[in-house]
């Protein structure tokens, strides 16, 4: 789920739902296809704008800009990659998940 991307920062497997009540970061799915981190943003899907929300709600939760944070592959699909810049794996495991 959460991987040192090997360039100083780190890879996290999303499962995104967009149009969600409220941007939150709902906890982890366990799947055969591996872990990921599902995350519930507002945003509606279309123009990008549930993406930046993501963004934007890993930013604040690992305590890094904005900037560092973006979207690598899946930017049209529920299942995404995000790529943090600045933080290691086991920093982004807890603040993220609690563990």
């Amino acid at each position: 789920m959460i991987e040192d991307d090997g360039d100083g920062g780190v890879l996290i497997s999303l499962k995104v739902v967009p149009g969600a009540r409220r941007d939150q970061i709902a906890g982890t799915l366990e799947s055969p296809g591996g872990d990921r981190l599902k995350v519930r943003v507002s945003a509606p899907p279309e123009g990008g704008r549930a993406n930046r929300a993501v963004c934007g709600l890993l930013a604040k939760a690992l305590g890094v800009r904005t900037g560092r944070v973006s979207i690598v592959r899946g930017q049209t699909s529920p299942e995404k990659v995000a790529q943090i810049a600045g933080i290691n794996a086991r920093d982004a495991g807890a603040a993220l998940t609690g563990g």
